[in-house]
């Protein structure tokens, strides 16, 4: 099972250890599901984190993160560009993530924002808590 995790959820994750984001990123690297990364969604990640003092984590610890996703996650180069799909043009680059690496799942708060790319492309969009139900983690 092949999931892409949106820049909102891993912010989430990074904010609070209590809910279902930081349990989706305790399994990273887990067997349980593959998390597929590309270039612009690790500088997205990177960046938003960073951002005006935004988590109360060191960079340092922000580094070592997303260093962990880069050597768990699977690397996808994207090829085709399948812009504009989506209501809000920043998210199509997780889309294109997605389609190329034949993902099952986005993991986000805003799956209004992806509902076009769900029906163009059969790619579903749930929140963490209800991608952790699927694999048996609620």
């Amino acid at each position: 099972m092949k999931i892409i995790i949106d820049t909102n959820v891993f912010i989430s994750a990074l904010k609070s250890n209590q809910g279902a984001s930081f349990r989706l990123l305790k399994l990273l690297g887990d067997n349980k599901f593959t998390v597929c990364i590309s270039v612009p969604l690790i500088f997205e990640y990177d960046d938003v984190t960073k951002r005006n003092g935004m988590l109360q984590i060191t960079i340092e610890q922000i580094d070592d993160i997303i260093d962990y996703i880069c050597l768990v996650g699977e690397k996808v180069e994207i090829f085709y560009l399948w812009r504009p799909i989506l209501s809000d043009p920043k998210d199509d680059f997780v889309l294109e993530l997605a389609v190329n690496a034949s993902a099952d799942y986005i993991i986000t708060f805003n799956k209004k924002d992806f509902i076009k790319g769900e029906k163009v492309f059969n790619i579903k969009t749930m929140t963490p808590q209800e991608f952790l139900k699927i694999i048996g983690e609620i």
